[in-house]
């Protein structure tokens, strides 16, 4: 057995561990850090692919940024894991179904025949002066120029969205009205009331 083997079933194997004790550990902070084991195992993965870029963005992105405001989400709402417990046997059945045809659709989806591999032979190594990132952005920014741009224009939109939903105004906001600010006359800020001296 080759040491890419080896490599590859290593990963292989922390990825489907870290991926089901995602599911079925009972802390959500420890849910969150075999997540975050997933995500490394995965970029193993990608490293064996020789997809460099995909495989440092996915550590970078979602190990630094993404997992690490889960984390900070779950620790600070302090979940009632009673609470979420309640009633899970009573969708049991119906997760059961849903999963089967998760399953079911992935199975027609992803497969050799799918991706035009059946044909191929053995991997073939890329030259020395290949690189990975150059080729993702020829094809990402000449063949898939218009997709890139809906899916920009689309998380501008959500974030535009987010930022709405977050500033409506409470009772509690503080926020100076400047129309307001600018038609005041004297007479409505300074009163002068004479007094007699004593």
């Amino acid at each position: 057995m080759s040491v890419e083997a080896v490599v590859f079933y290593f990963f292989a194997t922390a990825l489907v561990f870290a991926a089901s004790m995602v599911i079925t550990v009972r802390n959500p902070v420890h849910a969150a850090l075999f997540l975050i084991m997933a995500f490394f195992a995965s970029s193993g993965l990608w490293l064996l692919l020789e997809a460099e870029f995909l495989a440092i963005t996915l550590v970078l992105v979602y190990v630094g940024a993404v997992m690490v405001l889960f984390l900070f989400v779950v620790m600070m709402l302090d979940i009632n894991l009673t609470v979420l417990r309640e009633g899970f046997a009573r969708y049991l059945p119906v997760a059961f179904v849903v999963a089967i045809l998760m399953m079911v659709s992935l199975g027609l989806i992803v497969g050799k025949e799918n991706f035009g591999l059946q044909t191929v032979g053995p991997a073939e190594k890329a030259s020395a002066s290949y690189s990975n990132t150059e080729a993702l952005g020829q094809v990402l920014y000449t063949d898939y120029v218009f997709p890139f741009e809906v899916a920009a224009v689309i998380l501008l939109v959500a974030i535009v969205a987010a930022i709405a939903l977050t500033l409506r105004p409470t009772r509690q906001t503080k926020a100076p009205i400047p129309e307001k600010q600018v038609a005041v006359r004297r007479q409505d800020r300074v009163r002068i009331v004479k007094m007699d001296s004593e």
